[in-house]
């Protein structure tokens, strides 16, 4: 595997912030609607796989199929601009503002929840033989997922949201590695093995993904599940972004960008030998 050093790479990020930002809207809709479709099938094969086997680690390490795929394609999951976008503004490129940027995220964002609305429908009425049968094992098994994260965290008030919230962060801390890892290597190969390490991480562990919700929940709902939009919203979908932005931008994207694009100073030859004449006197 041809891998790009960490200096190499963090320039790609910033010119791929920059890229997304300028992006028209039309594009940005476009590629986050199929990033929403792609990843929506994702969890459809890894809950079916955990239905199957019952052992919940078999999903987690079939799951990065989806986002490996959708970032070969060129698409865009707002979670992935989340921490990208910013990097082209800290840079001081020009043109770039905080409008534009949010820009980006919304319209990213709203493509992704199309696209994930759409195959929610297609698959509530695949499991459903066009809602004739009650949910199949599989249909049951997102229901009982969406209400857990969804009521349960409801139940227990802002304990429920913090710890929604925190997942987030978790997430987006590595989903924000995955993207990074399509730009380290340089064969196919390389990309998919550096990108699915992190996705694994992440689905394994059952943290909050914003689009992966904009899936998830609404499927539930669709096939019955007990809970509204209200309880979706407010004690899932909006921690999960909020949190997704902080893991994304604070916890990976900016630590990568200040020590390998705007690395500090380093310790002169000068500088030592004065510090070991110092340390010799005393």
């Amino acid at each position: 595997m041809s891998y790009l050093k960490p200096v190499e790479f963090v320039q790609t990020m910033i010119d791929t912030g920059e890229a997304k930002v300028r992006t028209g809207t039309r594009d940005l809709i476009l590629r986050g609607m199929m990033a929403g479709i792609i990843l929506s099938l994702a969890v459809v094969v890894a809950i079916t796989t955990i239905t199957q086997t019952g052992i919940g680690i078999v999903g987690a390490l079939v799951f990065p199929v989806g986002f490996c795929i959708l970032s070969l394609m060129g698409y865009d999951l707002v979670t992935g601009v989340f921490g990208l976008a910013p990097l082209a503004k800290f840079e001081n490129r020009p043109g770039i503002t905080w409008g534009r940027i949010l820009r980006c995220w919304g319209l990213v964002g709203l493509g992704n929840l199309i696209g994930s609305l759409l195959v929610a429908g297609l698959i509530a009425l695949s499991l459903t033989m066009n809602f004739s049968v009650e949910p199949n094992a599989v249909g049951q098994k997102f229901m009982a997922i969406a209400t857990a994260r969804t009521v349960g965290f409801e139940n227990l008030g802002m304990d429920g949201w913090i710890t929604c919230f925190v997942r987030g962060i978790l997430c987006n801390l590595m989903v924000c590695l995955g993207v990074i890892g399509n730009m380290t290597a340089r064969t196919v190969a390389g990309k998919i093995a550096v990108m699915w390490l992190p996705i694994f991480i992440f689905f394994a562990l059952v943290f909050e993904h914003a689009v992966v919700n904009m899936f998830l929940f609404p499927l539930g709902m669709m096939l019955g599940a007990d809970f509204g939009i209200a309880t979706w919203l407010n004690f899932n979908l909006i921690p999960t972004i909020l949190g997704n932005i902080v893991g994304g931008l604070l916890f990976t994207c900016i630590p990568l960008y200040l020590t390998h694009a705007k690395t500090a100073p380093a310790i002169s030859t000068e500088t030592e030998t004065q510090a070991e004449g110092v340390l010799a006197t005393k």
